[in-house]
């Protein structure tokens, strides 16, 4: 391994950093807004236990996502489609966890088998393909990047719509259904939302890594707060940096956005891993003093 190589692929373009900033403005607006509104969202997604449907939803829009480069089409409209249509699929046929998890195992290696066989076919530039899996700085043109601001808010707005509903169906299934909240619309609800979130997601960090996005930010909040409004801003500001974040050290140097993203959700997952097992310690001392 030649380790300056692998240096100047990683940190290379410092010297230009200013002017290559400029070129991939597109993509940092579009990942602060992704990072804000695909953290709040993860925390309904781990309230919900539902991130192998992250997974799932992601691999069905990269195959959309394909279909729609092979054909020539908006890549980002057959991202959509993908991702609408896996989640409507997952929330009417995955009701109960156990199907809903069988349900998801099936459609995710269907989704990136078509994936696959759609890139395969593909004869155009090496770097599209690669970017749909593992995410492209430079992705994001001028014409998406109004749509991938407009879905995300659509997302955000209905999320806010649906949050005391969402909220009680997610802590506790069984009461809500039992005060009359429509649990099965609300669901399926959250289920488009998502699936739309994901879509915006792929075009980011790729198919493979949007559980980065989607729920490493809001399982860290979820260490070290638990309030019902701590948690989603904690989430929505660990989801930011890391997007953001991840795309300003991209552009030091030559490889995918996806490793610099992934790697730093993760190191905020940690420290605040770390900082609520302490948190709980302190706790388990000060109780067992007080019963003393």
């Amino acid at each position: 391994m030649n380790w300056p190589d692998v240096w100047d692929a990683m940190f290379g373009g410092v010297a230009d950093y200013g002017e290559i900033l400029v070129l991939v403005s597109n993509s940092v607006i579009a990942g602060a807004v992704l990072g804000l509104v695909g953290g709040l969202v993860g925390v309904f997604v781990m309230q919900r236990d539902m991130a192998f449907a992250v997974h799932g939803i992601s691999e069905l829009s990269f195959a959309g996502a394909a279909f729609a480069l092979l054909v020539g089409f908006d890549v980002v409209t057959g991202s959509i489609v993908g991702s609408v249509l896996a989640a409507a699929i997952i929330g009417v046929l995955g009701a109960r966890a156990r199907d809903r998890n069988s349900i998801i195992g099936v459609l995710m290696p269907f989704g990136l088998g078509l994936g696959i066989l759609f890139l395969s076919l593909y004869d155009g530039r090496s770097a599209n393909r690669f970017s749909l899996l593992t995410g492209q700085i430079v992705s994001v043109q001028t014409g998406q990047l109004g749509w991938l601001i407009a879905i995300s808010a659509f997302v955000l707005l209905g999320i806010l719509l649906i949050w005391r509903p969402l909220r009680f169906d997610s802590l506790d299934p069984q009461s809500a259904a039992a005060r009359g909240v429509p649990t099965t619309a609300v669901s399926l609800g959250f289920m488009l939302l998502l699936g739309l979130i994901v879509a915006v997601s792929v075009h980011i960090i790729g198919a493979l890594l949007v559980m980065a996005l989607l729920v490493t930010p809001a399982a860290a909040a979820m260490r070290i707060a638990n309030g019902p409004l701590s948690v989603p801003v904690l989430a929505a500001v660990f989801g930011f940096v890391s997007a953001v974040g991840g795309i300003l050290l991209a552009v030091m140097g030559t490889l995918p956005v996806s490793p610099y993203i992934t790697t730093i959700s993760f190191v905020i997952y940690l420290v605040c891993r770390v900082l609520g097992s302490r948190r709980d310690r302190v706790s388990t001392r000060a109780a067992l003093r007080g019963a003393r």
